[in-house]
């Protein structure tokens, strides 16, 4: 018997073990719901739980208060055994006002734990929620277990001491809630106190406010007389490689592998950007890592941004530009120029719901025909997709390589949730990370720009400043042989063939496609791409134990497809392809492959569940049977 179970045998005799739960914390966006999210999940960790986590932001700045479209929530999925979503329907809420109860209810499992705060249940902010009557009044919530608490009273109590405001005093509501929700889990406080302390340290009477509250909450669990039903959760820390392991968001991932990328190809690094949801804080995580060979520039806008990272490519560092959908359209016509002119330039585009402002801070997958072909003329570049948050580190790595190795532009395609979500990442050791380093092009004898790789057919690179080595290079089409000027309609081909060329020989570079899960035949194989790999993955996994001929093949490489894609995918019966779009990569494997695939496409601002996809797998056997 580990400690953990000595703890709860001694305390909590009537826990009751389960092996994995959903929560979702919801309230205004000026509730803190994301800090008491990013704390709980701190905690979580720390027990030995595998963990995925969901911030789900509205969309406005600061919506007005109790508003429906104002909620801002904070899910996380946990448990014993291998976590790769943040989970389906929520088996405890969390509800700070009436609107984020009506918002979220509908997710609540039957006889799940929905707490409220009943102090902000006024007949303002019902009417705000479009309540006719009080829910906690008319029976409606009899199908869920309600621990309804005036919390707004108790964190008045419990932060009278510390002379606060009425307003600063309601700010700890959030940590009296987490109180709470930590003792109904018996998470560690530790961590949380520590955070607050540091995070407080020019103001103590907050950080002790805030830290009576958390204590005050917890002990609340520990001595009030709750309703039957109402007790500690014991969930079994997960099975885990050995490691050092910490919690990551997709975003910082990317940062750090950009980061890694620099180290591996010895070269200084230029991140060009212009603030955008939900691409922006890339650049303030790199703006942070200024010991490393990064240098950041915000940008005046998209196109400036994407110019400057050609720019530092061109004087011999490695440029990169973010942005999300609209921001990539500005940039388009940089893009092309980086290609045309055969310099390395990565490209983040971390998608979110559109046309045009669409939805700001929710996710999508829109943006693969844009990144596939969205530039004038024919420009094929390079394009890659994270598939996790932690995954995020490794294709910022491979992004930065085959930018380097083949002299073109990648396109690395993260999303909404990929960024802000977040899951326990073993540390890698340095010391395998394979290292790329650039070699600029020494002098030589009657050199011209133009000199390229036999084999990858990338032009060499040139630092402008080196005797010997002078050229000049643009958007105009050059000549195959010299790199000067032409306009000559042979050469012109030429030369498109020859972009074309060298991005589809990153095939001969790059791995073969695997099966993830299942055999490399069957009756049906799911096939995805992104961020839909997590509830995708659980899908198949649930479906096979059902005794279902199901595979999963998750894509990386997008351009160009893996060289054994076709072959492989011709082995199953039917093909199934969930995608936060209307179907675009649907409609590029059967192009490609001439395959039977069908589309699964949600287009809701919110990542698939495990569910849906458990739901079109039977149906498709279904139609088989039939």
């Amino acid at each position: 018997m580990d400690l953990v179970e000595e703890k709860l045998d001694e305390h909590h005799l009537d826990a009751k073990q389960v092996m994995d739960v959903v929560v979702r914390f919801a309230g205004d966006s000026g509730d803190g719901m994301q800090l008491t999210g990013a704390n709980f999940t701190q905690a979580t960790a720390l027990y030995g739980n595998d963990l995925s986590t969901f911030p789900d932001f509205p969309a406005e700045i600061r919506a007005p208060a109790g508003a429906t479209f104002g909620v801002s929530a904070f899910q996380i999925y946990f448990g014993a055994n291998d976590i790769t979503t943040a989970g389906d329907a929520i088996d405890v809420l969390v509800a700070m006002n009436p609107a984020a109860l009506v918002t979220n209810l509908p997710n609540l499992i039957d006889g799940g734990l929905v707490i409220v705060d009943s102090g902000a249940f006024t007949e303002k902010n019902l009417a705000k929620a479009k309540y006719q009557v009080n829910p906690l009044e008319d029976g409606s919530l009899d199908a869920y277990r309600v621990l309804n608490i005036d919390i707004s009273k108790h964190v008045l109590a419990a932060v009278e001491p510390y002379n606060l405001s009425h307003k600063e005093a309601l700010r700890c509501k959030n940590m009296w809630t987490l109180g709470l929700v930590m003792w109904l889990f018996d998470r560690d406080r530790t961590a949380t106190i520590e955070g607050l302390k540091k995070k407080f340290t020019r103001q103590p009477e907050i950080a002790e406010a805030n830290i009576a509250a958390l204590n005050a909450g917890h002990a609340f669990g520990e001595t009030a007389e709750l309703p039957s039903g109402i007790h500690v959760y014991r969930i079994p820390p997960a099975r885990v490689p050995p490691g050092t392991y910490r919690n990551i968001t997709g975003t910082t991932a990317l940062a750090w592998g950009l980061i890694a990328a620099s180290e591996l190809a010895e070269i200084d690094l230029l991140f060009a950007s212009y603030p955008i949801t939900p691409a922006s804080n890339l650049l303030h995580e790199l703006s942070n890592r200024r010991n490393f060979r990064i240098s950041t520039f915000q940008a005046e806008d998209e196109i400036a941004a994407v110019c400057a990272a050609i720019g530092a490519s061109f004087a011999g560092s490695l440029g990169v530009t973010s942005s999300a959908g609209p921001g990539i359209a500005l940039k388009a016509e940089g893009i092309a120029l980086a290609a045309a002119t055969e310099l390395p330039l990565v490209v983040v585009n971390t998608q979110r719901g559109g046309p045009s402002t669409g939805l700001p801070t929710k996710t999508e997958q829109s943006d693969l025909n844009m990144a596939l072909g969205g530039r004038h003329g024919d420009t094929p570049i390079a394009v890659i997709a994270a598939s996790s948050p932690t995954d995020c580190f490794e294709v910022a790595i491979e992004a930065a390589r085959l930018a380097i190795r083949y002299m073109t532009p990648v396109m690395l395609l993260s999303d909404g949730y990929l960024a802000n979500a977040a899951e326990p990442w073993k540390i890698p050791d340095v010391a395998e990370l394979q290292p790329f380093p650039v070699r600029h092009q020494p002098p030589v004898e009657d050199f011209r720009p133009s000199l390229r790789d036999a084999t990858t057919l990338a032009r060499v690179w040139p630092k402008p400043g080196t005797p010997g080595l002078e050229h000049r290079i643009g958007g105009i089409e050059r000549s195959y042989d010299t790199g000067d000027i032409s306009y000559d309609p042979a050469n012109h081909q030429k030369m498109t063939e020859l972009r074309k060329a060298k991005i589809a020989g990153i095939a001969d570079d790059i791995p073969l496609q695997e099966v993830i899960l299942g055999a490399t035949t069957g009756k049906l194989a799911v096939v995805g791409w992104g961020s839909t790999f997590g509830a995708i993955h659980q899908a198949v996994k649930r479906c096979r134990a059902d005794g279902l001929d199901v595979s999963h093949i998750h894509i990386r490489y997008l351009c160009p497809l893996p060289k054994n894609l076709g072959d492989l995918l011709q082995g199953y019966e039917r093909i199934l392809v969930p995608e936060m779009n209307t179907g675009q990569l649907v409609r590029l494997l059967r192009s490609e492959y001439l395959v039977p695939a069908e589309g699964l496409n949600k287009i809701s601002g919110q990542p698939f569940k495990i569910g849906e996809i458990m739901a079109a797998i039977h149906q498709e056997f279904a139609e088989v049977n039939d």
